[in-house]
């Protein structure tokens, strides 16, 4: 079964790539214009198996076109280049709401105290369930690839963390000495980051990664990727870890 799902994956990756799916990541992605052409290739052959074997569902009766498809899968394939990939394989949906929406949240607070709302969000990512987007934020964030935040980035970080079962900020690493120096340096990153939340100082990580070490895992990722130079002269251990685990070296991108 998994060579023939390999056989098809391989006809898929050797698809002419449509001229208008093209045109849309030149026009929408602005991170697509610091790929090297051996990753633009292998990005377009990303995007044509995700495209096959996720489906995309609008909500409050959004219609679903080839740019949002095209601009989604992209950025989520982005983290994928140059690892061996399943491709999310506990994701089948991603669901798309035309703008930010309100999520039902339950807090756990010290002291026992539970809180419980509404929460504006820009996008979920669900343990074996959808990720949920907001397209305005999905394009608003391709656009500008350089602030740090992407919404894309930040949610299929959380679907790589879950593919080791769960979401913790440890997502699946080749062997254990991976896992010691991981847990070293992104515990000790994030031990620091709540420091400096609680002191009141300014931080160069984004404070939601303080949340919990499945958030700092996500935002961390979108720094990797949009502002590897900052990352790396600030952090360069952490920078280091997410090189090894996403097998690029990004910052190569920016100073060209």
């Amino acid at each position: 079964m998994f060579g023939l799902k390999e056989r098809r994956r391989e006809q898929l990756r050797k698809r002419p790539f449509p001229e208008n799916w093209e045109k849309i990541l030149e026009n929408n992605i602005a991170y697509y214009h610091h790929l090297s052409e051996e990753d633009k290739t292998e990005l377009k052959g990303h995007i044509q198996i995700f495209l096959n074997e996720k489906e995309f569902e609008g909500i409050d009766g959004f219609e679903i076109t080839d740019e949002i498809k095209v601009t989604i899968a992209a950025q989520a394939c982005v983290l994928l280049l140059h690892r061996e990939t399943d491709y999310y394989p506990t994701l089948h949906t991603i669901l798309v709401y035309p703008h930010a929406f309100y999520s039902h949240v339950k807090q756990y607070l010290p002291g026992g105290i539970v809180s419980e709302g509404e929460q504006g969000r820009l996008g979920e990512s669900w343990y074996r369930g959808p990720v949920v987007l907001s397209w305005d934020d999905v394009r608003r964030s391709a656009h500008d690839h350089n602030d740090a935040h992407n919404v894309v980035f930040h949610e299929f970080a959380h679907q790589l963390d879950s593919e080791s079962g769960s979401n913790e900020g440890i997502p699946l690493l080749p062997n254990r000495s991976s896992y010691i120096a991981w847990a070293r340096v992104l515990g000790g990153e994030y031990q620091e980051l709540l420091k400096e939340i609680q002191h009141h100082q300014k931080t160069d990580i984004d404070p939601y990664g303080a949340t919990n070490a499945a958030e700092f895992f996500a935002v961390v990722t979108e720094a990797f990727f949009e502002k590897p130079v900052e990352l790396k002269k600030h952090h360069p251990q952490l920078y280091e870890q997410l090189s090894l685990f996403y097998k690029q070296d990004t910052i190569k991108r920016f100073l060209k």
